[in-house]
């Protein structure tokens, strides 16, 4: 009897790991759909306004949701927490299509199924390895510090090498990280919310979506640098 009770208690464990986990990726998921649909639909729209100050403006507007996502998710409603990912998610999409004025369709498409594909092993092998990727936290922060400051210098250098060199590095550190927060998530679903610290798993989850969907973002970009074909 106290076999099966252990058994019993194991594969609600796992279910419920599984459930969680789940429901992080279909927030992400559905947010790169909203993402990408609106990157698709509005850059014939935008095109005339690249250059102009209301370019800028909806290219720093995912900025504005991301912070307050970031820093505000513990004071929000479910409600109100999912509503604004989601709005991130439109607004990511508005700052993100110009890259339909600069790469062809076809080019996009392989560069996204890549960008998948890379992110699904990474997240699957965080998900699955017994290694403790903790460590890797200290290492892969300073890589997004040190890729932030060279695309900061690149902007007046405009140095084609500098640019190839900092998507290689880009796509190292963002494929790791993917791997390093796909554990950090599964760890806080069997701390019971205390890595993140929620007061909610549907917060949990959120957050996660959030952390996943900016690595599969950024991932994507540097990756499209890379490989993408220009529109010429």
């Amino acid at each position: 009897m106290q076999t099966y009770t252990q058994t019993n208690t194991v594969e609600q464990y796992d279910e419920g790991l599984r459930s969680y986990m789940m429901g992080v990726y279909n927030h992400m998921m559905v947010a790169l759909l909203v993402t990408g649909l609106t990157s698709y639909i509005s850059a014939p729209f935008l095109k005339p306004l690249m250059g102009t100050s209301w370019w800028f403006i909806f290219a720093f507007l995912p900025l504005v949701f991301v912070l307050i996502l970031s820093f505000g998710l513990h004071k929000l409603s479910i409600s109100m927490a999912k509503t604004l990912f989601y709005t991130y998610a439109v607004s990511m999409g508005l700052s993100l299509s110009s890259i339909f004025m600069i790469f062809t369709a076809t080019s996009i498409a392989k560069v996204f199924f890549i960008t998948s594909a890379t992110f699904a092993a990474a997240s699957l092998y965080g998900y699955t390895t017994k290694k403790d990727l903790t460590s890797m936290g200290s290492f892969l922060f300073m890589g997004m510090i040190g890729l932030l400051i060279a695309s900061v210098v690149n902007i007046f250098l405009a140095s084609s090498m500098v640019s190839w060199i900092i998507s290689v590095v880009g796509v190292l550190v963002f494929t790791l990280l993917t791997a390093f927060d796909s554990q950090k998530l599964k760890d806080e679903y069997l701390s019971g919310g205390e890595v993140y610290g929620f007061d909610s798993q549907e917060k949990s989850s959120i957050f996660g979506a959030l952390t996943l969907y900016l690595n599969f973002i950024i991932l994507f970009q540097y990756l499209l640098n890379l490989i993408g074909q220009k529109d010429e």
